[in-house]
């Protein structure tokens, strides 16, 4: 079985976005809930998952979660708005 890697926005509750990239994105929202994400997050909590990408490479991945990091807020916000999590596929 191969590994599942994902690149996805948070929403933190000042408003603010938060990218990252995980194999598991339950565990990884719920460690960042827990206080025990990043200091970025720990102050801005809680955080809500808004938006993920599936990749079969932490590669491609990483990668993603870069560019997703160096969008304005207004585009991290378009995309949170067009491919919400609820609209995806369970993870």
């Amino acid at each position: 079985m191969h590994k599942r890697y994902f690149a996805y926005l948070l929403l933190c509750a000042d408003g603010s976005y938060y990218a990252g990239y995980t194999t598991d994105l339950t565990r990884r929202v719920a460690v960042h809930n827990a206080g025990k994400g990043t200091k970025y997050t720990k102050s801005r909590l809680p955080v809500t998952l808004v938006y993920f990408e599936e990749f079969d490479g932490e590669h491609d991945a990483k990668s993603r979660e870069w560019h997703l990091k160096r969008l304005t807020h207004r585009e991290k916000e378009a995309l949170a708005e067009k491919r919400s999590p609820a609209k995806e596929s369970s993870c």
